[in-house]
């Protein structure tokens, strides 16, 4: 005697051993035996052999006309056997009865369950619904089959290219288009991406990183709304009485800072640092707030930016040369040999921009040697003798955060400016003519603005901290290995700084933690000992803490996108100046840095050089999708470098390829990010 049962929804058979009242022991064709319930056993039976049975009873069961068998099934709860003599006749077979069995258990749109091979006929609403989901879906499989054929022979669906960074970066994995690209890439036996790019989903390697920025940053596009442009009276502030001058680059719009120096020769000096003022215009909770909340931060790369505010904003509040713009007035009184600080204070006014210094017209004229010269010749510009006196006492605010620090400053490595020769409209397309030139970090112009701009971060966190209100701090327990730069609502020391806090405040038109933080420093400035009162963030504010959530992923991601651009350009310059070989430093024994142009590469025979070592390499292998080069040591060229002149810097920037979504189984520096 066979016996067959429902094994958790699989049909089994198999001899029977033994037998008791509520279960029996069955013998499968494999010989694994079975214990099985009373209620499981379904059909008993002396041939065919069990294997045969389950075999026969499967082809048929495919070939049962479940449209008749639906039709003339009863009304009432039936059994599998009632319709197999239906449909079969009254002598139905061992074999027919398990087909119909097997049938109607795997068409749950026509037949319900009801337990041990009894069935119910579904509504004939509910087996049309299903009937029409299946065409459905066999027409949507027959879609996907149809593209992954395409994508296998190379060639990409429209639909496909369409969704070609969904796909990747954010795949919904029921859609058809997805499936397509899993299909093809199981068929072809390539990874997807290479898949697509062979079909031509990607054809040029500059968009695909800018087109998977925008999908992922600002889907909706880059454009701006109609935003009424703010309304307030700035011509009602009070005029200052000092000549102000900024210093930027020269693709620099949004000029948030100036400088002004008074009292030269008497023994102490006023240094002022006027900081544009957004805040006056922009509410929190308006919609140009929401815009730059938004956005969080303008997005730099070579060749082009995305501004947080509108361009009629900028230009109404930024520090524009030959205007008296609106400014957040820090006064410093400054012992005028030492640069120690003597006093400060805080007022909201206009100050009169009398130029706007760009680095490429005057870093030639104002170099390390200019300011070295104990007595130079007299110059036309006004501002040389200020320029000057601020040097002096940037170097001196530079050593005393050294001496808090514990250690000095040391960042050797150069910064690097990007070029676009043959920019068509206002995006680069990707096939322009870079050129990289080099700008020595730490030069004497961009020490007086970062130390300057260091002295109003710490002295308006502080003023905010002594006022009872909230800003958004930057800070650094310790500079042991692994203890981070964090955010905080808190006044804490920034250890790496050497300063005993830091907050965010003089980049108002480019980063929205500075625009909050100017709304306290406004609140500060009109109320004085009550701002804790009238300031629009209280402490332990909810909003304020999703301010610094928000702003740390935009801008680490803004940041990542940067880096990932200027990569790939300094690719772009390898390739159209023929660079086959170049002269590296070994970071260790997979990374060197290249000398000349920003490039950290993965190398091959580094292994036993020391770090700072000095190789030359041969470059091959560029992948502009991942951003990837390769480097075979060639010779070593002298010693390596003492490592503590290496300073504060890692190989961070190193590409780490495409991250892909899609799977086959289903230091600190004042500045934003510079142009």
């Amino acid at each position: 005697m066979n016996i067959l049962f429902d094994d958790g929804g699989k049909f089994l058979a198999g001899r029977l051993l033994s037998e008791a009242d509520a279960s029996a022991q069955v013998e499968l064709p494999t010989g694994k035996r079975h214990k099985v319930k009373a209620a499981a056993q379904l059909l008993r039976f002396d041939a065919p052999a069990p294997a045969d049975l389950l075999e026969q009873a499967q082809a048929q069961s495919a070939e049962l006309d479940l449209d008749l068998a639906w039709e003339f099934a009863p009304e009432e709860e039936f059994g599998f056997v009632q319709v197999a003599q239906d449909y079969f006749g009254d002598k139905a077979s061992v074999v027919q009865q398990a087909a119909t069995l097997m049938a109607l258990f795997g068409a749950p749109h026509y037949f319900r369950r009801a337990g041990k091979g009894r069935f119910r006929k579904a509504p004939a609403e509910i087996v049309q619904q299903a009937l029409a989901a299946i065409a459905k879906k066999a027409e949507i499989q027959a879609q996907v089959d149809a593209w992954a054929a395409a994508l296998v022979e190379g060639q990409c669906p429209p639909s496909v290219r369409e969704q070609l960074y969904k796909i990747l970066f954010k795949p919904d994995k029921n859609a058809p288009e997805y499936k397509a690209v899993v299909q093809a890439s199981k068929q072809s036996q390539e990874p997807p991406l290479a898949l697509l790019q062979r079909a031509g989903a990607i054809e040029n390697a500059y968009q695909f990183h800018w087109q998977r920025f925008l999908f992922d940053q600002f889907p909706k596009g880059t454009a701006f709304p109609d935003l009424p442009l703010p309304e307030t009276d700035l011509n009602a502030l009070p005029q200052a009485e000092v000549h102000a001058y900024s210093i930027d680059d020269a693709a620099t719009t949004e000029i948030d800072d100036a400088l002004s120096v008074q009292g030269l020769g008497t023994g102490t000096v006023t240094l002022g640092i006027h900081i544009a003022v957004p805040g006056l215009g922009i509410a929190p909770d308006d919609a140009t707030d929401a815009v730059a909340r938004s956005r969080m931060s303008t997005v730099y790369m070579p060749g082009h930016k995305i501004t947080m505010l509108p361009e009629a904003v900028v230009q109404r509040f930024t520090l524009q040369a030959g205007r008296h713009c609106p400014a957040l007035s820090l006064y410093v009184t400054v012992n005028e040999s030492e640069g120690t600080l003597l006093s400060s204070r805080t007022v909201l006014e206009r100050v009169w921009i009398a130029d706007n210094l760009r680095h490429d017209h005057i870093e030639d004229e104002l170099d390390q040697a200019f300011f070295d010269q104990a007595d130079p010749a007299p110059s036309e510009r006004a501002w040389v003798a200020e320029m000057r006196w601020l040097y002096r006492f940037a170097q001196a605010r530079k050593a005393h955060r050294e001496s808090v620090r514990g250690k000095p400053e040391l960042f050797n490595r150069p910064d690097y400016n990007f070029a676009l020769d043959g920019v068509v409209g206002d995006e680069p397309q990707g096939d322009e003519t870079v050129r990289i030139s080099v700008r020595r970090r730490g030069s004497p112009l961009d020490l007086i603005v970062a130390e300057c701009m260091i002295v109003a971060n710490q002295l308006w966190g502080q003023w905010m901290a002594d006022l009872g209100v909230p800003g958004i701090y930057r800070s650094q327990a310790s500079m042991a290995p692994g203890v981070k730069v964090r955010m905080s609502t808190k006044a804490l020391p920034h250890a790496g700084m050497g300063v005993p806090c830091y907050a965010w405040s003089t980049s108002p038109l480019r980063r929205y933690a500075d625009l909050v933080n100017q709304w306290q420093l406004l609140a500060c400035v009109q109320h004085g000992a009550t701002a804790a009162l009238a300031a629009p963030f209280k402490p332990k504010d909810a909003a304020l803490f999703g301010v610094i959530s928000g702003f740390e992923a935009t801008y680490a991601a803004y940041n990542e996108f940067q880096r990932g651009m200027e990569r790939y350009w300094t690719l772009r310059y390898v390739q159209q100046n023929g660079l086959n070989e170049l002269a590296a430093q070994v970071l260790n024994e997979r990374l060197v840095r290249a000398e000349a142009i920003p490039l950290v590469m993965g190398v091959v025979g580094a292994q036993g050089l020391a770090k700072g070592s000095r190789v030359q390499v041969r470059l091959s292998d560029i992948d502009l999708i991942a951003l990837e080069v390769h480097a075979q040591v060639l010779q070593a060229l002298d010693a390596q470098q003492d490592p503590a002149e290496w300073g504060d810097e890692d190989a961070s920037e190193i590409s780490t390829g495409v991250k892909l979504a899609l799977s086959l189984d289903g230091d600190e520096t004042d500045g934003a990010p510079q142009p």
